[in-house]
């Protein structure tokens, strides 16, 4: 049992240290162009891969209700994720790299936002939605581990959280998430 208490320690002590690294400023960019496009109506569009994924869906529920629960006025969000028909369509008919992309093509305007969440930065897919993003005049931002990859790169916004741990990357997305939340409810 002694060495679980060793694992939960070190695992704090990965996200304690991780937290002192990030750069906070680009936390609050993206607060603030969240907070735009609440005002203005423009919609944001989320997505990630595996854990990513759920995370993509995760934070959309609560940009769409828990930012505004009272008047139910949250922000216009679309999780690329949520759909498994349409991204099992995408994946089958033009490749799984474009099952993002192909979705902006549809859906998304100039000034909209967009949202990647990615361990790596690398998978294809994300690579595919930002650089289309980019393409359509987009807001681009990214939540990234490891070095962050392509996306790090690729991103206007990159918030890049500098660890080699998937569990802990993911950790902080969520963790970034809900602090955009409740910035977002308390601005309302």
């Amino acid at each position: 049992m002694e060495q679980f208490y060793k694992t939960a320690k070190d695992y704090l002590q990965s996200i304690d240290s991780t937290w002192e690294r990030i750069d906070w400023e680009r936390v609050k960019n993206l607060s603030n162009d969240l907070f735009d496009a609440w005002k203005s109506g423009t919609k944001v569009f989320t997505c990630g891969n595996g854990g990513s994924a759920s995370n993509a869906n995760h934070l959309a529920n609560d940009f769409l209700y828990g930012i505004s629960p009272d008047d139910g006025k949250g922000l216009k969000v679309h999780a690329l994720t949520a759909n498994i028909a349409v991204n099992t369509c995408l994946a089958n008919d033009t490749g799984y790299e474009n099952i993002f992309s192909n979705q902006l093509s549809a859906l998304a305007d100039t000034n909209d936002i967009l949202i990647v969440f990615s361990g790596s930065g690398n998978s294809p897919n994300v690579v595919e939605a930002i650089r289309k993003a980019n393409g359509v005049g987009m807001k681009t931002h990214a939540i990234l581990g490891f070095d962050g990859g392509k996306c790090k790169e690729l991103a206007g916004n990159a918030i890049h959280i500098p660890i080699d741990n998937m569990q802990v990357a993911e950790d902080f997305q969520m963790i970034i998430g809900h602090i955009l939340m409740l910035d977002l409810k308390r601005r309302n």
